[in-house]
C-alpha cells in the first residue's frame, strides 16, 4: 500500500532538485501536507586500485562547511542510466575509468524528505584516463588502504553517508 497524491505546488525549481509542497493520503487514511525535494538521483563509485586500495577524494562542500572525505558521485543526466553516469563521474573525479563495474546496492540517503536514489558501484580494473572536474568542484584524489578508510569512518573522520556505505559494502563482498 502507498501514499496517494493528492496535489502538488513547486516551491522552488533549481539547477539540480525541485522542492515542492505536496497533499498526499498516507495509508493509514490520514491526509497531510509535506515539503519534498525531488531528486533525479545519482551515482558513487568504490574506485579499488587493488585489492587493498581504494581511491577516496577529498571535496570542498559547501552545504558541509569544508573539505570531506567521499567516494566519487554524481547525479544523473537527463536520459543517462546510473552505470553510465558512474562511469563518467569516476573519470571527471579521479582521473580513472573502469568498465568493470559491479552494482552494490540502491540507498536513499534522506527518506524523510527527499526521493533521491544513490547507485553505489564497485569499480575494479582502473585504467588511467584524464580527470575532468567540472568547473565549481575542489578536491583532491587520495589513495588508502581499505582498512585505513574504514578506521577512519570508526573515528568520525569520514562522515558522508554514501560513502560510509559504499566502503562498507566493498569491504565485506569477498566475506
Amino acid at each position: 500500500m502507498s501514499a496517494k497524491l493528492n496535489g502538488t505546488k513547486t516551491i522552488h525549481k533549481g539547477k539540480v532538485f525541485t522542492l515542492a509542497a505536496e497533499n498526499i493520503t498516507l495509508p493509514n487514511g490520514v491526509t497531510t501536507e509535506i515539503d519534498i525535494i525531488h531528486h533525479p538521483g545519482a551515482s558513487a563509485i568504490v574506485p579499488m586500485l587493488n585489492k587493498n586500495t581504494v581511491l577516496l577524494i577529498k571535496q570542498y562542500r559547501y552545504a558541509a562547511g569544508g573539505f570531506i572525505w567521499e567516494i566519487p558521485a554524481g547525479t544523473l543526466n537527463p536520459g543517462e542510466s546510473p552505470i553510465e553516469c558512474a562511469k563518467r563521474e569516476l573519470v571527471e573525479e579521479t582521473g580513472y575509468s573502469s568498465d568493470k563495474l559491479e552494482k552494490l546496492t540502491e540507498i536513499v540517503p534522506v527518506p524523510g524528505y527527499s526521493d533521491e536514489r544513490i547507485h553505489l558501484y564497485l569499480a575494479t580494473g582502473l585504467e588511467e584516463s584524464v580527470q575532468n572536474l567540472d568547473r565549481d568542484e575542489i578536491l583532491n584524489v587520495h589513495e588508502i588502504n581499505i582498512d585505513d578508510a574504514l578506521k577512519m569512518i570508526a573515528k568520525g573522520e569520514i562522515i558522508d553517508s554514501k560513502t560510509i556505505s559504499g566502503l562498507y559494502l566493498a569491504s565485506i563482498r569477498d566475506s
